[in-house]
């Protein structure tokens, strides 16, 4: 069973730039696509990002694109979402999510949940 731990998360001004993990364990993560995906309060849980399992396939959202980057290394069993330039309107809970192989932006698709971290930005 593949479990998932974020972590990174905090209170950063705008313009600051924070980087998110995601720790698995139970299984390895050189199986799974990852995507983050982020949800404010009042709103809907949208996909932020996602990467393949070979890491050949990623995803934005546009209002992400240019400004968040998401990797992953395998060999550590850790995805990560670089986040710069940083806007008040990302304040969100950043959870990130696993399914085989395929990345997709729809949260549907994933089978396996981290527990969240919240991400402020404000002055």
């Amino acid at each position: 069973q593949l479990q998932l731990v974020e972590s990174g998360g905090g209170l950063v001004q705008p313009g600051g730039s924070l980087r998110l993990s995601c720790a698995a364990s139970g299984s390895t993560l050189a199986r799974y696509a990852i995507g983050w995906f982020r949800q404010a309060p009042g709103k809907e849980r949208e996909g932020v990002s996602s990467i393949s399992s070979n890491s050949e396939t990623t995803y934005y959202a546009d209002s992400v694109r240019g400004r968040f980057t998401i990797s992953r290394d395998n060999a550590k069993n850790t995805a990560y979402l670089q986040m710069n330039s940083l806007k008040p309107e990302d304040t969100a809970v950043y959870y990130c999510a696993a399914l085989p192989h395929i990345a997709t932006m729809n949260p549907l698709m994933y089978d396996y949940w981290g527990q969240g971290t919240q991400v402020t930005v404000s002055s």
